[in-house]
């Protein structure tokens, strides 16, 4: 739990510093396409790279076996994420195997690693769109919601009902 406050601390706080900026300057189709053509390229690059290095040298096996400052360093590479059309799982993947990450190891931490960064930008911005908006959208979605599980449990869709 600990490597992963510390892995999100770095794209969080430059989120919450210069997230208005990133979407000012770069959400147009030129940078995202940009982000896309870089990233792949990165991604061929970093394969080829991967198939050179010997990671059985590695002392990381697992998850359990990360130190706090390959935690960082991960947290370090999430942070290209917040350029538009940047794979967020794909920044820290490729970003863990340049660190030396074993594959299997960093793509596991990365999806571990979503759970705070992702919550923690939706929670962000719903608290700025609730700020800013009615909560209309949300009574029709709780109606909806409730139309549908109660038309479920009638029906005998939901088993658990009875």
């Amino acid at each position: 739990v600990i490597n992963l406050i510390i892995a999100s601390i770095p794209a969080m706080g430059l989120a919450l510093i210069f997230g208005k900026h990133i979407k000012a300057l770069l959400f147009s189709p030129i940078p995202v396409a940009s982000a896309f053509i870089v990233g792949g390229l990165i991604i061929f690059w970093a394969e080829r790279r991967q198939q050179k290095i010997s990671i059985a040298k590695s002392y990381i096996k697992t998850v359990d076996d990360l130190m706090p400052m390959d935690a960082f360093k991960v947290g370090l590479a999430q942070c290209a994420a917040l350029i538009p059309g940047t794979s967020r799982s794909g920044a820290t993947i490729i970003g863990g195997m340049l660190f030396g990450l074993p594959r299997a190891v960093a793509t596991e931490f990365s999806f571990f690693l979503a759970i705070p960064v992702i919550g923690g930008a939706t929670a962000y911005e719903f608290i700025h769109y609730v700020a800013g908006h009615n909560f209309i959208p949300f009574a029709w979605y709780r109606i909806v919601f409730g139309v549908l599980v109660l038309f479920s449990a009638y029906s005998g869709l939901v088993a658990w009902s009875q």
